[in-house]
């Protein structure tokens, strides 16, 4: 099968950079896979897992918590708020991130900014779900 180039970057590092066959990546609006030769488009990420398959036998998963994924004629970009290898991510770290969220949102002083933490603290709680599982 074909491959295509497939960067995974956090602000901390990368995650994930080499050739792979697909990628299902988790998008606002339900998960998408990318496949070579995919039409290009940008879009936002919500938190969950990037499902990486580098050969018929090889395949990783990563956690994610957001951020935007480029695809274009190079390849597959994600730059991610951040994440790590799903073997690295713990239900309490994700659980302390939503308490945290949950505060934020207390101390929000508009309307917008309840918003914004309503759908992360939604994301973080079906992230925690599909950890769970």
């Amino acid at each position: 099968m074909s491959t295509f180039q497939f960067e995974l970057v956090s602000p901390e590092k990368t995650l994930f950079s080499g050739q792979v066959e697909q990628v299902v990546v988790p998008g606002l609006d339900g998960e998408f896979t990318v496949l070579p030769g995919h039409a290009p488009f940008t879009t936002a990420l919500r938190p969950g897992i990037a499902f990486v398959v580098e050969s018929k036998n090889n395949a990783t998963r990563i956690v994610i918590k957001g951020g935007f994924a480029d695809i274009n004629e190079k390849g597959l970009t994600i730059l991610a708020d951040g994440g790590a290898p799903i073997e690295e991510i713990s239900i309490e770290s994700i659980t302390q991130e939503i308490i945290h969220s949950e505060t934020l949102r207390i101390a929000a002083k508009t309307d917008v900014e309840r918003t914004a933490a309503d759908a992360h603290i939604s994301q973080l709680k079906e992230l925690k779900n599909i950890l769970e599982k």
